[in-house]
């Protein structure tokens, strides 16, 4: 058994780590005797917001979260349900809020369980094996305490076993070298659930290198194809390429040859282009382009970069293709540009405006056969996005749509964008998934269907937001991930995940992720990550491209680092180059007989 420390935060600012964030779950797990903060020290567990009945959205977060076993394997979580800034919540007023979990990785919300008439100040919950029940003690003025016998806590809430005043639980309150740490409980969990923790909430290293001692090749490209494999702590692997030392060797006759080589790292510097945000890279006719909206200039124009290879794309010309003055009906704010491949034609996704922001919408632009996507006079005007019927999908001044993203899943092709409803009430950003006309793909071929809103108080911190989706397809399940909140330090990224077989066009048959996978917290001297796209380069190796704020006020700037997988198969974002490769194991020998 290892001992997990449950807690929650002390909020420091608005920039670095707010109430939104501060008041949720965060855990820690016993190391050697010391508690070590999982996830980055950022919070696993987040209530839902409520919602009214104009779809607008009440912020929720939590205080004094107590986790506790439940009776079939598994936990439990009782906590004190607050508004958004961590204060006294008038809808949970007299009650506490429960949650299930079976790993303490994803987590279920059952809701919440009236105890009193008062506010409740903290609350504790036990299962009792003898008797089958469930104790749940509670405290309004955090000196008396009451319990209530509870036969089923999964939603079937029977209060009637009414215990009156009870001694207060004995509720463990360690000490703990974490920083804002509020401690809230210690339990005892088992060895194989600390693991899988570990494995999922803390960052893989590259521990060790796997490479044949001996290797038979012909030629140099019968070498090059011969991959590494990279060993990482969580138990995932990656293949490298070497980058070997051949000066002595004569493929013309046979031999045998002592090699040395070193594991090839393409190497980005953050940030890779100042001032450039919703970075995007697509592969089209062997060459890679790159496209971003242009901070620089106020939105006004976008660029594209034509290189050889992804790092090439650094340092490549700049060539204009879309100006706010070519076309009356796009004036400015030229948002959020994606390259997407749509039955074998490429297209630009992007939200234009003709004058003010209220009127910002999503269009898609088209290249010609055999154009050149890094030439202007190679892409049709833009095409603003439709319904079935040819009528636009909002009403424009009331409603903006913006960061629309494009993938292909089990033969069809789909748009998922983010959506914002201003006028007569601001819904904050949701959002929505159609089916597309794969010939036309401007044109919807399927209603429009809500697929998230910020519900977390990650999602709506500073701002109600999602947007910036973007789709990685694997062959048994559809990830997506999108970024939520301000797009300033609270910009974070979330994820959605479907199993193949399922409707997609179906809410309730996606699985949303409690809590961000990529945050200011995941890498020291990036802020505000997020709008992430990501493109697969020739050696089968994805990467995340990306925008982040070096430094608190920093400007939007690019970013590009590679995509690990991790034990579940699903995406890590926050895997830096030294951990990626490990500079002290970056040499590989191997004896090479040629001939």
């Amino acid at each position: 058994m290892r001992k997990l420390l449950c807690y929650t935060r002390e909020p420091i600012d608005e920039f670095y780590y707010d109430a939104r964030l501060a008041y949720s779950m965060h855990i820690a797990l016993d190391f050697d005797g010391e508690f070590k903060a999982l996830n980055h020290n950022s919070g696993v567990l987040f209530p839902l917001a409520t919602e009214n009945e104009n779809g607008s959205l009440n912020p929720k977060c939590l205080k004094h979260p107590y986790i506790f076993n439940v009776k079939d394997g598994g936990f439990g979580v009782i906590a004190v349900r607050t508004d958004g800034e961590g204060n006294n919540d008038e809808e949970s007023k007299g009650s506490v809020i429960l949650f299930v979990s079976s790993d303490l990785l994803e987590y279920r919300e059952l809701g919440l369980v009236e105890l009193s008439g008062d506010y409740i100040e903290r609350a504790a919950c036990e299962y009792n094996k003898e008797n089958d029940t469930y104790t749940i003690k509670f405290t309004a003025d955090g000196t008396i305490w009451r319990g209530v016998s509870v036969k089923d806590i999964m939603g079937n809430y029977d209060l009637s076993g009414d215990l009156g005043e009870v001694a207060a639980p004995s509720i463990d309150f360690p000490e703990a070298d974490i920083e804002g740490a509020h401690p809230e409980c210690v339990i005892d969990i088992p060895d194989n659930a600390a693991e899988r923790l570990v494995l999922k909430l803390t960052v893989p290293k590259h521990i060790s290198t796997e490479f044949p001692q001996e290797v038979n090749a012909c030629s140099k490209e019968e070498l090059l194809d011969i991959k590494a494999k990279a060993l990482y702590s969580d138990g995932t692997t990656a293949e490298k390429r070497i980058d070997w030392e051949l000066s002595s060797v004569d493929w013309n006759k046979g031999g045998e040859y002592e090699l040395e080589g070193t594991i090839h790292q393409d190497h980005f510097e953050f940030p890779v282009a100042l001032n450039r945000a919703d970075p995007c890279i697509a592969k089209w006719n062997g060459k890679y382009y790159f496209i971003a909206t242009n901070d620089a200039d106020g939105n006004h124009t976008l660029y594209v970069r034509e290189a050889d290879s992804i790092p090439e794309l650094v340092d490549a010309e700049e060539r204009l293709i879309l100006d706010s003055e070519t076309y009356p009906f796009a004036k400015g704010l030229l948002w959020a540009p994606e390259f997407h491949v749509v039955d074998g034609k490429l297209y630009i996704f992007l939200a234009l405006t003709s004058g003010e922001f209220f009127w910002e919408e999503s269009h898609v632009m088209e290249l010609c056969d055999g154009g050149n996507p890094s030439h202007r006079e190679d892409w049709s005007e833009p095409r603003r996005v439709v319904r079935q019927d040819g009528t636009n999908i909002c009403e424009e001044g009331r409603v903006i749509t913006l960061d629309m993203t494009c993938f292909e899943w089990q033969g069809d092709y789909y748009a998922v964008w983010s959506q914002r409803e201003f006028v007569p009430v601001d819904l904050g950003a949701w959002l929505y998934i159609a089916k597309i006309n794969r010939k036309e793909p401007w044109k919807l071929a399927s209603e429009p269907v809500v697929l998230s809103k910020p519900d977390y108080g990650w999602a709506n911190n500073h701002t109600f937001v999602d947007e910036g989706p973007f789709s990685i397809i694997q062959d048994d399940r559809l990830i997506l991930t999108f970024s939520s909140a301000a797009v300033d330090t609270s910009y974070v990224v979330g994820i959605l995940t479907i199993e193949k077989g399922k409707n997609i066009l179906v809410r309730a048959n996606w699985k949303k992720g409690n809590y961000p996978i990529l945050t200011s917290r995941s890498v020291e001297g990036e802020f505000g990550t997020g709008h992430n796209a990501y493109v697969i380069d020739d050696n089968g190796d994805m990467w995340n491209t990306y925008h982040a704020r070096p430094g608190i006020k920093g400007v939007r700037s690019s970013g590009i680092r590679r995509v690990h997988f991790d034990v579940d198969g699903l995406p890590r974002l926050d895997l830096v180059e030294e951990n990626d490769v490990c500079p002290d194991l970056r040499i590989v020998k191997t004896r090479l007989i040629t001939g």
